[in-house]
């Protein structure tokens, strides 16, 4: 079938040149032509398509074995796929090719071109769309990165990274020579699972329990009793050590399991416990060291951030360097585990022989303020765990409690007398053996059988222990002066220790104070106003070391393992109160009353030692003063040429009827002294060279 839509679209002057130029033969009448056969009839067609343009056939289009069996002979196939005019029965017709039209047939390509102000109009579109685009992409990168970077940065850290706080062990806590008083340590808790026995009978709980007993510090009967609880997870004991553990694995039981944990240990008991304190079950420090240095025992580890892959795995970059770091700094203490285990030895001794409530002790550098030694018996051990009866035994009596000091307090007004200069050094005091202060009577606690000792030199008053002598000294000074003196010795504030719960000293206001005769005239001999015995100690230290109030202290710094200072605690300078020639005139004194007073029970052959006997009386429940309940005490200036500690000991409502500072308090003093002596290595006193 031939395609006549082009031919039909020529003119007919077109159509007739076309006929003339390009005449087909003629064609004979059917009645006349010979029949061609069908070879003749491919040789026409064939000889034909050399002078004729080519028509494509349709069959040409299709593959062979989509061609109609009817439209071509089985002998033509071969030639069906080729182009040919048409058949000699069919009319020639010229018809050119649709790929090549005549240029008299070209349509008008200029007419068909677009405006110039449509081809404007179309590049401002393109170009309005591309920077709408441009302008969009941007702002999705501002978006991303400056408005969403933070929050995206976060989720992304968040896939690929990992934060944690990383487990550090509390620093060591040690004495001044080096031995740990407390530290961390892999504790374990023994848990049961008869679900798991060999053998679930009766005779097997039994011979188990027989086993654990010894480990354990607990009966067989009550091991057995908890077995028989349930089937599983049965605490059998808490906090058991490293060597334990090893003893329970050693018996090979199936159904015990040892579940470790970080635990805090102090290796020596209760003889620490009131400096060190101790933590809880969150490692909190409650009390003592382990709570005022809470940060410095806690080291310091930030948040660890590391990065992952896909699988799971740390990236080796993201680990950073400190991951591996541990710093190995130690708390070292000032006080020496050797005095304090001897002076607590001595405390509980003598607190058991006068049955007394409590006793305290303390030993002080009088120069730089460090605590040797601080005791306060009842004590606790803080590796057991507390019950509600203990915790009077928590308190730290030597800050936490409030006393009336007594007759150790006549030296300070002694030094406040003379530094003030209403008192001289040569001065003579007449003491009456009694005294009314308004409605008050005062007496000596030897009025009864020595009466009145008439004209005392200072050293007498303090060597005799009169309280009717200190009355007539501190007379000389004006109440408003003497109560800014007290003041200014700190009477009111905290000495600033570095442990906890310290108390504050009380003393009555200054209108109380200045407008009573009796306030002042108690004060003289240490009652009527209650300081805690750190602060005491400070103010016989001030009268040791030349004048100055030293800053009482427990922490030395933070040393490594080679024993060298990496890090001192900020403490205030010495503030001066006495004069050096104050002090020295009062130690002076205050030996006088060793050698040949009340304090002669702390003398210590060959050696030159001051102190201070104190018998006060005790406010009882209804807040006065109660017979039988006293407070005895005794400070003591070692050695006394050249002072270098200062002691003391406090026993609080020792039972007896000679139960005095001199008979109770000083005894314990001079071998507290003894022992200072052999760690110190103080050679005895030679006299002047």
């Amino acid at each position: 079938m031939v395609d006549h839509s082009r031919y039909r679209r020529l003119t007919p002057a077109r159509r007739r040149s076309r006929s003339l130029v390009r005449r087909p033969l003629r064609r004979r009448s059917p009645k006349t032509a010979p029949r061609r056969s069908t070879l003749e009839s491919a040789l026409t067609v064939t000889e034909t398509s050399s002078r004729l343009p080519l028509i494509q056939s349709p069959s040409a289009q299709l593959p062979s074995a989509q061609l109609p069996s009817a439209q071509l002979p089985s002998a033509q196939l071969p030639l069906a796929q080729t182009q040919y005019r048409a058949s000699t029965h069919v009319r020639r017709v010229d018809v050119l090719p649709p790929s090549y039209p005549s240029h008299h047939d070209r349509p008008n390509v200029k007419s068909r071109l677009p405006s110039p102000l449509v081809v404007r109009s179309r590049l401002l579109l393109v170009w309005g769309l591309l920077m709408c685009g441009l302008v969009g992409l941007l702002g999705n990168l501002v978006r991303l990165q400056v408005i969403r970077g933070g929050a995206l940065q976060q989720r992304a850290e968040a896939q690929h990274g990992i934060s944690f706080h990383p487990f550090t062990p509390r620093r060591t806590i040690i004495d001044r020579q080096g031995h740990a008083v407390a530290m961390d340590r892999q504790e374990y808790t023994l848990y049961a699972h008869p679900i798991g026995f060999e053998d679930s009978s009766l005779e097997h709980k039994a011979e188990i329990a027989q086993k654990l007993a010894p480990i354990t510090g607990q009966s067989p009967a009550e091991i057995l009793e908890r077995l028989n609880l349930r089937d599983s997870g049965i605490p059998l004991k808490v906090g058991l050590s490293e060597e334990d553990a090893d003893r329970v694995r050693t018996l090979y039981v199936d159904g015990l399991d040892l579940a470790p944990y970080q635990a805090r240990f102090y290796p020596y008991g209760s003889l620490f416990s009131h400096i060190v304190g101790y933590v809880n079950f969150e490692r909190e420090g409650q009390v003592g060291v382990e709570l005022s240095q809470a940060e410095l025992l806690h080291r310091s580890t930030p948040n660890l951030n590391l990065f992952q892959t896909a699988r799971g795995l740390i990236t080796p970059d993201g680990v950073p360097e400190q991951f591996n770091y541990h710093e190995h700094l130690n708390l070292k203490l000032t006080v020496d585990n050797r005095l304090q285990r001897r002076v607590q030895t001595l405390l509980a001794e003598e607190t058991v022989r006068h049955s007394a409530k409590r006793s305290i002790a303390i030993v002080m550098d009088v120069n730089t303020g460090a605590i040797r030694a601080m005791v306060t018996e009842p004590s606790y051990d803080p590796n057991v765990p507390l019950m509600e009866a203990d915790i009077p035994r928590l308190v730290n009596s030597a800050v936490s409690h409030l006393y009336e000091p007594g007759s150790t307090f006549k030296p300070i007004n002694v030094a406040i007398a003379l530094e003030s200069g209403r008192l001289q050094p040569t001065e003579m005091i007449y003491d009456s053996g009694q005294v009314t202060m308004g409605t008050w009577t005062i007496r000596n606690h030897d009025y009864v059988s020595r009466g009145a000792r008439g004209s005392l030199t200072i050293t007498d008053v303090l060597k005799y222990s009169s309280n009717v002598g200190m009355i007539r000294i501190m007379q000389k000074l004006d109440p408003a002066q003497y109560f800014d003196w007290l003041t200014n010795l700190g009477i009111g504030d905290p000495t600033g220790i570095d442990v906890p719960f310290e108390a504050s000293a009380l003393m009555k206001s200054q209108a109380q104070f200045t407008g009573s005769l009796v306030e002042p005239a108690t004060a003289a001999f240490g009652q009527g106003l209650s300081i805690t015995p750190m602060q005491l100690v400070q103010m016989q230290a001030a009268i040791a070391n030349g004048g100055s109030l030293v800053t009482p202290h427990v922490v030395e710094g933070l040393f490594d393992h080679d024993d060298q200072r990496q890090w001192t605690p900020d403490r205030p300078e010495p503030f001066p109160v006495f004069s050096p020639s104050t002090s020295r005139l009062v130690v002076e004194m205050m030996e006088k009353v060793v050698s040949e007073g009340t304090g002669d029970a702390a003398q210590v052959p060959g050696y030159r030692i001051a102190g201070k006997t104190g018998t006060a009386q005790k406010v009882g429940n209804y807040g006065v003063y109660a017979d039988g309940l006293r407070v005895t005490s005794f400070v003591g200036i070692f050695p006394a040429e050249a002072p270098q500690f200062v002691v003391l000991v406090v026993v609080d409502e020792p039972k007896g009827r000679n139960a005095f500072g001199g008979t109770v308090a000083a005894p314990i003093v001079q071998k507290i002294i003894e022992h200072i002596i052999v760690l110190e290595n103080i050679l005895p006193y030679r006299g002047q060279e």
